[in-house]
């Protein structure tokens, strides 16, 4: 299975193979263990057509990890706003907060239009404070010890530091056939210390023929609104790394641990799954910039991108 089919093939597969599982935000799944999906990246950029899936979203995002930043203030800065829950949540459990009850916010907001409207509110105000007053953001913008510390900053038992990202770069320079051009993202020392521990949790990269393929092992996927967005980051870091190595790209491959579509998502699914899939659209980088570390947002250009419209679904929190 291959492209945009092994996305929608791995829906159906869940919804008609799935358990019914409690899961830690009390929402429900169909969920099952074990799964791969292979992506192509010659035959385009893996960006969902069945759905509009947000590009510049998932760049930001991508820049952000690859900074080393655990901030949310630098992706408010580019209107990204897919971190904002974790960082919200820290907010609202503090002694700080005085607010309205927001608990279990990521639910109640979708059934109560009062509730949404106060939610929206104090998010609004949340967003703001976290822009505009450094202490604040320090305290309550940052994610703790999540994926761009483990990339860019690990730390050892001897308090040195490991840059992961920028040492496989060198590896695959150096040592292209090597077999260890990993990254982990899962610090078990520091799992107590992130808003949320990595579902992406390791990957790898590997060189044939001249072209840089990349495996993600990925614990937990949200499969209706976080893994459109894995694909594609991961496709992106791929031409981003095989660009500086002066690589071809060859595939992404992701491999699932517990692949799961929460239960208030599967009307979107289904809605989904009817669509008729649109030829993928590709990717065009900024070839003065020759390192991943130089990249900002403007170097990427998504070209004959055509999807069918956004599905909007609640994010289980």
């Amino acid at each position: 299975m291959t492209g945009e089919k092994a996305y929608l093939d791995l829906c159906k597969h869940i919804l008609n193979t799935g358990f019914n599982r409690d899961d830690r935000t009390n929402t429900g799944t169909c969920s099952i263990f074990g799964y791969q999906m292979r992506f192509n990246l010659n035959e385009g950029f893996p960006l969902l057509t069945t759905k509009r899936v947000p590009f510049k979203l998932i760049a930001s995002e991508l820049l952000w990890f690859i900074k080393g930043d655990t901030n949310i203030r630098y992706l408010l800065e580019n209107n990204n706003n897919i971190w904002n829950e974790w960082a919200f949540e820290k907010w609202i459990k503090s002694d700080e907060y005085q607010g309205p009850d927001m608990t279990n916010f990521g639910k109640r907001s979708q059934e109560d239009d009062d509730f949404n409207e106060a939610y929206q509110e104090q998010m609004k105000y949340f967003k703001e404070k976290i822009l505009r007053d450094d202490d604040f953001s320090k305290k309550y913008g940052d994610l703790g010890s999540v994926y761009g510390k483990q990339w860019r900053h690990w730390r050892t038992t001897q308090n040195d530091t490991i840059d992961q990202l920028k040492d496989v770069i060198a590896s695959i320079k150096q040592n292209p056939h090597s077999r260890r051009h990993i990254i982990s993202a899962w610090n078990p020392e520091d799992i107590p210390n992130m808003a949320l521990p990595p579902c992406h949790t390791l990957f790898q990269f590997y060189v044939a023929d001249g072209k840089l393929s990349c495996q993600l092992y990925q614990r937990s996927g949200d499969v209706f609104l976080g893994v459109p967005f894995n694909i594609a980051s991961y496709a992106l870091l791929t031409h981003l790394i095989a660009h500086e190595c002066q690589l071809e790209v060859g595939e992404f491959i992701h491999t699932l641990g517990d692949a799961h579509i929460y239960s208030n998502h599967f009307e979107q699914v289904n809605m989904q799954l009817q669509r008729e899939m649109r030829p993928l659209p590709t990717i065009k980088l900024n070839k003065e910039k020759a390192s991943i570390f130089d990249f900002e947002l403007t170097d990427f250009e998504l070209i004959n991108y055509n999807p069918h419209p956004s599905i909007k679904a609640p994010i289980a929190v």
